[in-house]
């Protein structure tokens, strides 16, 4: 009997129970992978977050439509802007031309008047006073003519077209000749003059 009692398998003496608490330890222990239900979102939890999304998603329509009215001001601003810019140019244009009118009104007399003219002077004269009408016109549209006879070459304003030995030392890199009138309108340039410029 004793030797049966040794070949007793060891297992059968481990789940015995010793009174110590651990074979109870032993079958208490359970799976670790098994759900304990700690990461399941609470009722609480899963209305709150439908809140969440909810009130995102109101920011998201707002934000949206804010965009939308922005960009369609911002594009009526730009059409109404660029409208203004063309009839501010057709209004400039047609308000230079109205100026210039009465200029053309005395060519078309002065022309008229050259068959009968027996002496060239009055039609010098004519032809002068109409010059200085229209020169003033200009001028009060903001023309003005650029300063370049003997004054130093500067690249802003004048445009070379030639330069030549110049006849003093004291007349170099400047102007000896202008073959074209540069003008500004309002301070800028509209057009060089062309010059002739000493070396």
């Amino acid at each position: 009997m004793t030797k049966q009692h040794k070949n007793k398998p060891e297992t059968d003496v481990k789940t015995e129970k010793t009174g110590n608490g651990e074979g109870q330890a032993e079958t208490q222990a359970t799976d670790i992978n098994a759900p304990t239900g700690e990461n399941e979102p609470t009722e609480g939890q899963e209305e709150s977050a439908e809140q969440k999304i909810a009130e995102l998603n109101k920011k998201y329509t707002e934000l949206n439509e804010k965009y939308l009215r922005l960009y369609s001001e911002f594009d009526n601003f730009r059409k109404r802007a660029l409208k203004e810019r063309i009839e501010l140019s057709k209004t400039a244009t047609e308000d230079v031309i109205t100026e210039l009118l009465p200029v053309l009104d005395d060519f078309e007399r002065a022309i008229v008047s050259f068959d009968k003219a027996e002496k060239i002077e009055p039609l010098k004269e004519g032809t002068n006073l109409i010059y200085n009408k229209f020169k003033n016109t200009l001028q009060q549209k903001g023309l003005q003519e650029a300063e370049a006879m003997g004054q130093v070459f500067d690249t802003d304003f004048h445009e070379a077209i030639a330069n030549i030995p110049s006849p003093s030392e004291d007349m170099k890199n400047k102007i000896l000749d202008v073959t074209q009138k540069g003008y500004l309108l309002n301070g800028k340039v509209i057009r060089f003059a062309k010059v002739v410029v000493g070396n």
